[in-house]
């Protein structure tokens, strides 16, 4: 009789699809972007599984973004890589399905705008600078959660400019179009929560201006991670 112990091993065992997939991972990523990496028959033969167990393999690197199927001649499967809008809309997804994410990916990312504002201080660009200067300019009138929304999408996409982070902007990106879709804002629209918020910005982007990468990292930490907490622990309450 089979034990419970030893069932659970075998349940653990990855499946036939799972290890042909990751066989196939193997493959693209020894490859070039858009390389032939074989055909269905060719591709089942050297992997030793079956052609249906091959396509459901597939389907799943394709998903991911790392496979195109071809046909016709020359078809197909041809390495490729996830593009930055397909991970993405994976990550929103995810955040829509598993709502605490949301809350733990706006705690991580005020974390990270605390290095990113530090980081940014250290630029020498003048032309980057002098933009900042100018999209300081748009705080005061930022009265709406979509006017806030618009100015920090491109405030956030102007630091990255500055310092380059590819995966904190990828994470930032989503999190912050994700914080649109939410029926409630997460900074309050009260005139004194509202006056913070431009006051935060204003030193925020004063100290990055000075180039002073310390006084960024404690103003970003005081004006904006104080303020996100603030509002993650509002939504909380609420619920």
């Amino acid at each position: 009789m089979t034990s419970v112990r030893s069932t659970a091993r075998i349940n653990q065992r990855p499946s036939l699809v799972g290890e042909t997939a990751d066989a196939l991972r193997n493959r693209v990523f020894a490859a070039q972007p858009g390389e032939l990496i074989g055909s269905l028959q060719h591709l089942a033969q050297q992997l030793g599984v079956g052609i249906v167990t091959l396509q459901q393999a597939a389907r799943v690197l394709e998903h991911e973004g790392l496979l195109e199927a071809r046909r016709g001649p020359g078809g197909g499967y041809y390495g490729a890589r996830p593009g930055a809008e397909a991970l993405e809309r994976a990550m929103a997804a995810w955040l829509r399905t598993h709502p605490a994410s949301f809350e733990e990916a706006l705690d991580i990312t005020s974390l990270l705008f605390i290095e990113l504002c530090a980081a940014a201080a250290l630029c020498n660009d003048e032309a980057l600078h002098a933009e900042l200067a100018a999209l300081c300019e748009r705080i005061a009138p930022c009265n709406t959660t979509p006017e806030r929304g618009a100015f920090e999408a491109d405030f956030q996409a102007l630091l990255f400019r500055m310092v380059e982070r590819p995966l904190f902007e990828l994470l930032t990106h989503v999190t912050l179009a994700f914080a649109q879709t939410q029926s409630e804002p997460l900074i309050g629209v009260r005139d004194d929560a509202l006056a913070e918020w431009k006051a935060g910005r204003r030193r925020i982007v004063d100290a990055i201006l000075l180039r002073d990468g310390e006084l960024a990292r404690f103003e970003a930490g005081r004006s904006n991670r104080r303020l996100v907490l603030a509002g993650l622990a509002g939504r909380r309450a609420r619920r």
